[in-house]
């Protein structure tokens, strides 16, 4: 098992793979460095590899799935994720690994965000879809994470070998997060600098698909995290809106003496049905989330008896 475990997911990053891998040969000299390839067709893995690093290769294209394959071969104490474009610099890495090691923090975030993100970030909607997500996160979660989709990472060996990872994309983030704060994970916070990508490197993120991918990964998690959160707010919306239906037709037909448009009764019962419904499922669903909570931690016992086995 390694001591720290520094993985760098690759898509084209040529020309700033080898200053990325020599820096933190620098910086954490005891560390083995990882440079997982996604399907370059440049010389990212070739450069890595000449100045250093093991290179392994992940052919399903997309971050969340190159994360998959990390986790899943790699044992490490302690584990630090960065991308191979030089925007985060590696002299954070030592202060993120102690909280790991020494603090037994299970995830430490590097937040761009209260530094110097949205200065050096040329792309303005990149900006406004941090704080939206940031945002949503926070409000729906009621945690407060500084940074949610930051790729400047630390992790324990529990977090990795507990971590099911469902996102192909980028979205593997926001669910890193999600999943540390929904179970009960220690989460610590470093200020990092932020610098934007060199001249000729280019973001593979796309702001609107992508963007689009994590608001979906953010509602997708918090129905499964949160199904009586979820669908008690759609069961109160439907609730609203029938009785804003059939409030004001009760008064009126009290008033002309008859039933004038009987639809909207109709309407407004399929509404609160609909709405009962909405509200049991929440119930009942959130009941086996608590289930799968006490199952989880189970598994957890059973991740620290392998990791004392390998070691």
């Amino acid at each position: 098992m390694d001591k720290i475990a520094v993985l760098i997911p690759c898509y084209n990053e040529e020309k700033t793979i080898e200053k990325v891998v020599k820096d933190w040969k620098t910086e954490l000299p005891e560390a083995v460095i990882y440079v997982y390839d996604n399907n370059s067709n440049d010389k990212t893995a070739e450069l890595a590899q000449n100045v250093g690093a093991i290179v392994r290769h992940e052919y399903a294209q997309g971050k969340g799935n190159v994360i998959r394959r990390m986790f899943r071969e790699i044992d490490a104490e302690c584990y630090i994720m960065v991308d191979g474009d030089d925007t985060y610099p590696a002299e954070y890495g030592r202060k993120m690994a102690n909280l790991v090691l020494e603090k037994n923090a299970d995830m430490v975030v590097g937040d761009r965000l209260s530094s110097t993100y949205f200065n050096e970030n040329k792309r303005p909607f990149h900006n406004f879809g941090n704080t939206l997500v940031r945002a949503s996160v926070n409000r729906l979660f009621h945690t407060d994470i500084r940074d949610i989709m930051t790729g400047y990472r630390a992790f324990s060996f529990l977090f990795v070998k507990s971590f099911p990872v469902l996102s192909k994309g980028f979205e593997i983030e926001t669910e890193m997060t999600i999943h540390g704060v929904e179970k009960n994970m220690r989460i610590e916070n470093v200020v990092i600098e932020y610098r934007d990508r060199p001249s000729g490197s280019e973001s593979k993120l796309n702001t609107y698909s992508d963007g689009f991918k994590v608001l979906k990964t953010i509602g997708r998690l918090y129905k499964n995290y949160r199904p009586f959160g979820f669908f008690g707010r759609i069961s109160t919306v439907l609730m609203l809106v029938s009785m804003g239906l059939l409030i004001p037709e009760i008064l009126h037909d009290i008033q002309v003496g008859k039933v004038k448009h009987p639809f909207i009764f109709v309407s407004s019962g399929i509404l609160i049905f609909t709405s009962i419904v909405s509200f049991f499922s929440g119930a009942v669903l959130s009941t086996l989330v608590e289930k799968e909570r006490q199952a989880y931690e189970f598994r957890l016992q059973m991740i620290e008896k392998m990791k004392s086995e390998i070691e």
